[in-house]
């Protein structure tokens, strides 16, 4: 069946603000080190102005996964909510400059774009505190028909399941793609996203989702389990691809004929994993989009994933196109 856009991905439209810091920082601020926490735009403001120079550039884990898509040369569209404030017109700047479609139109009033503050350690940890602003506000009436039904895989992100809204437009865009013969795929984002929606995200495993995005704990957390194994197990039964990032293992494929182990690229330069698992999933999506095996499109995520942890930020700083036809 031809289609126009090989992935269209649904999700928080957030502009990330990254920026080094010491330890001692996220002591003061009682900051987990290696959390990802929503804060309101006081609480944002506050550590923004205490931060040093930062880098500002459009994130949000499917934008990041759509952008990684881009460019590897995939035909990619993007459903995300900003505000036409400065901070919109940055993410809206980006994500086009990669030649994504994205259409969906701007709040001009109420909440101010959703933003991030990256804050990277020394040991190339990332701590996150989040300001969700606009991004939350993506209704059913943004999500396209045309460009569902015209994508081969319509990519949804797991951390916008929270709003009941939101759920109504991913909702609306897998029925969407299933009635067109299309593929859908879920990333589960985070282990605490999945604590908080543990039996809607199983019953879309099981009823929804064809490919399936998770990491380890993330996966351990779905099915309330402590051995991994017994996880691929459970997951084998309910999605046609699950695909569980490993960190330098590198990945796991899973099935339901097989469950494979694919090892990971070793990086000898790490200095951001900002994004790792959002670049995984665009080079995994690339190859099942070309049709490629299993194997291959797991080597694919982990060659795109390696890539990105060598600079800051969580878009790719090459053509990708390139690096994996130099890498594979």
């Amino acid at each position: 069946m031809t289609h126009k856009f090989d992935v269209v991905g649904i999700g928080n439209a957030i502009v990330d603000i990254l920026v080094s810091v010491e330890d001692d920082f996220l002591s003061k601020h009682k900051i987990p080190r290696g959390s990802m926490q929503l804060v309101d735009e006081a609480t944002s403001e506050k550590l923004y102005s205490e931060l040093g120079q930062a880098i500002e550039c459009s994130g949000g884990s499917a934008a990041n996964t759509i952008a990684g898509l881009a460019s590897l040369g995939s035909n990619a569209a993007y459903i995300g909510k900003i505000k036409d404030d400065q901070l919109g017109h940055v993410f809206d700047h980006d994500i086009k400059s990669l030649g994504v479609e994205f259409t969906t139109a701007k709040d001009t009033s109420g909440a101010n774009t959703a933003h991030c503050l990256v804050m990277i350690t020394p040991d190339a940890e990332r701590t996150m505190c989040t300001y969700l602003g606009a991004c939350v506000n993506l209704m059913e009436k943004d999500v396209d028909p045309d460009l569902i039904q015209n994508s081969a895989i319509t990519y949804l992100e797991g951390y916008l399941w929270d709003p009941e809204h939101a759920k109504k437009a991913f909702r609306k865009a897998m029925t969407l793609a299933h009635n067109a013969g299309r593929k859908t795929s879920l990333t589960l984002s985070d282990s605490f996203c999945v604590d908080r929606h543990n039996a809607e995200f199983l019953h879309l495993a099981e009823h929804d989702i064809d490919i399936l995005f998770a990491n380890e704990q993330e996966l351990l957390a779905l099915y309330d389990c402590r051995d991994l194994n017994d996880a691929f197990k459970a997951v084998q039964k309910h999605c046609e691809v699950t695909a569980v990032t490993r960190s330098a293992k590198g990945c796991t494929i899973i099935t339901a004929d097989e469950i494979v182990d694919i090892n990971g690229i070793s990086v000898s330069n790490l200095v951001d994993t900002t994004g790792a698992g959002d670049l995984f999933a665009a080079g995994f999506l690339h190859g099942y989009a070309k049709g490629f095996d299993m194997r291959t499109c797991g080597r694919m995520g982990n060659i795109t994933a390696s890539e990105v942890i060598t600079h800051m930020g969580a878009r790719p700083d090459v053509n990708l196109k390139e690096y994996l036809a130099n890498n594979l």
